[in-house]
């Protein structure tokens, strides 16, 4: 059992209800533990919060004196523990991630990064995607059978506009069968903003586009008998060169998704749920389908559920979607999730709001599906400097900004990894300014905006993800030269632990800490913490010399920082070179 575990049971013995917290301190001097729980047992004792904790630390001291050194009474009445020094190397000694969360043993769904089809990957999809990956590699590093999906847009208005205007181009299928992904795909993107152009100048187009809409929608409901069988291979074909395009995306950037659920399979759902309760949840509203919300919810207002032609609204799809996740039907039949995490853009926030509370009020499964969906919003990414808003301009793609960021890294970087060749070099490049995206981003609480700086977030001596990937390599570096040229290996000494170890010894709490909140802004500052504290023991301290037992001591310390960071950054979406 780890000393956290065992001091938090012991508290717990004394009288703490789970009201009380137990924390890393936040200045070490202050010792590795602190908690409040003699405040909270003063009200109970009806004593002050200080003499509480004065008689709770020889209790204290008795019971952990395997794992505590000394436990101290600080400011109004909080205890402060400071661990064994052994507690502490045996902590430091271990390579793999050991923690039981919350999540241990469930089944969650992340669903994250969903395009609309006939437009190429935007820098909010980026935005989506870091916070998504985040979710999905730190559930699943804290115990739980993990899958992603991904939700695409492929029937809507403004999808049947840009079919219109591939039927006013007269493209035919062979168009699509002969040129390459990234041609299509620009192909489609314009074809999408013309459409939508030409139907603001002409009722005629955009009566066509609707006529178009009828089409995808009966094909979306009736695949196999649908007449127009040119249009059903159009529509087939573009989707899957979507797709296509998506996935290669997705293996860019260093993610991927597991399952595929597309809006038409969702919104036949849906459709059909709204109607089924329409009188009792919903109501009919001259030809449309509505959602009146309590009085009391003045959070929330009327929502169209299916509108005047029929068709489903976003609201019924993600009702749709929510039957599909957790009624074990269509593409999740084998995976029912204990959690459902949704990432989308923070100004939706409302719509969830409208579309939980009525899916709540379906009664039967329906309260206990909703108490299991989270939603999980992102910011928006704005760009500090001249030269990345003019480059990048208005809504800039994915790739364009990862594109951008690696011009910044090889004028920043260029001589420092001009030695490799070009495979190597191109790699730890985009490693780098995905490093720097992904810090930039999740350094702050998910649905906070961040103005992208390439300045400070490209910096090797500042806090940025290129500093944490640096201070990785100098770390596989010295272990190397120690294990090369002295054949040093790795062995903790029985001394009194120093400041960087007892901050090393804390990973695991810290990393449970952040997953269980969903919180990465936690990790990173922490990882920060780590590379700085780290950084000023190689400046004070000859890590190899002729000593072999303080070279192979302070080569432990080494090993176990480039462990807390290769897995704090994994956690993060970020691979971690060796070499930089």
């Amino acid at each position: 059992m780890d000393a956290y575990t065992q001091i938090y049971n012991e508290l717990e013995r004394l009288g703490g209800d789970g009201s009380f917290s137990l924390i890393p301190t936040e200045n070490l001097l202050h010792g590795d533990f602190a908690t409040n729980i003699a405040l909270v047992l003063a009200k109970k004792k009806n004593s002050t919060p200080t003499e509480c904790a004065q008689e709770l630390v020889p209790l204290l001291l008795s019971s952990l004196n395997s794992v505590v050194e000394k436990i101290e009474v600080a400011g109004p009445g909080f205890i402060n523990f400071f661990l064994e020094g052994e507690v502490i190397q045996k902590e430091n000694e271990r390579e793999e991630i050991e923690i039981t969360t919350k999540f241990t043993g469930k089944t969650i769904l992340v669903e994250h990064s969903s395009p609309n089809l006939f437009k190429p990957f935007s820098i909010g999809h980026l935005m989506n995607n870091i916070v998504g990956e985040f979710v999905a590699r730190a559930t699943k590093v804290g115990g739980a059978n993990v899958k992603t999906m991904s939700f695409p847009s492929d029937v809507s208005l403004g999808i049947a506009k840009a079919m219109m205007t591939v039927e006013y181009d007269k493209k035919e299928l062979s168009f699509f069968e002969n040129k390459n992904t990234f041609e299509i795909i620009t192909y489609l993107g314009e074809a999408y903003v013309r459409g939508v152009k030409k139907c603001e100048e002409s009722a005629d187009a955009l009566d066509r586009a609707k006529t178009i809409l009828d089409k995808l929608y009966e094909y979306a409901g009736n695949k196999n008998t649908s007449n127009d069988l040119i249009f059903n291979k159009m529509v087939t074909t573009t989707k899957e060169i979507n797709e296509d395009y998506f996935k290669h995306v997705l293996a860019s950037v260093g993610s991927h998704i597991d399952i595929f659920v597309y809006e038409s399979e969702a919104g036949n759902v849906g459709v059909e749920i709204v109607k089924q309760n329409t009188g009792k949840v919903f109501t009919k509203s001259e030809e449309a389908v509505i959602y009146i919300p309590d009085e009391s919810r003045k959070d929330l207002h009327t929502a169209v559920f299916i509108n005047s032609q029929g068709y489903p609204t976003y609201e019924a799809k993600d009702i749709g979607l929510l039957e599909i996740k957790f009624g074990g039907i269509v593409s999740l039949q084998a995976f029912v999730p204990d959690y459902s995490f949704f990432i989308t853009d923070a100004e939706q926030i409302s719509h969830f709001k409208i579309v939980l509370d009525a899916a709540q009020k379906l009664g039967g499964v329906w309260p206990e599906r909703v108490a299991k969906s989270v939603h999980v919003p992102h910011g928006r990414m704005l760009f500090k400097g001249a030269k990345m808003s003019s480059r990048l301009g208005g809504v800039p793609l994915a790739l364009e900004v990862i594109g951008a960021v690696e011009d910044e890294v090889r004028e920043k970087a260029g001589e420092k990894i001009a030695h490799l060749d070009d495979a190597g070099r191109k790699k730890l490049e985009r490693d780098i300014a995905l490093s720097a995206l992904r810090v930039a981003v999740l350094r702050s609480k998910p649905g906070i905006n961040i103005n992208f700086d390439p300045e400070a977030s490209l910096s090797f001596e500042g806090d940025s993800g290129p500093y944490l990937l640096y201070t990785h390599a100098r770390c596989s570096s010295l272990l190397d030269k120690g294990n090369e040229e002295k054949g040093y290996t790795t062995k903790f000494r029985s001394t009194p632990p120093s400041d960087l170890e007892r901050l090393l010894a804390t990973f695991d709490l810290i990393l449970k800490e952040s997953i269980e909140t969903l919180a990465p802004q936690k990790l990173v500052t922490y990882l920060f913490k780590v590379a700085q504290g780290f950084n000023s023991f190689y400046g004070n301290t000859q890590i190899i010399s002729d000593n072999k037992e303080v070279s192979e001591h302070n080569l432990a310390i080494v090993n176990r920082v480039r462990s807390v960071l290769r897995h704090g950054l994994y956690v993060l979406g970020i691979e971690a070179p060796n070499r930089m």
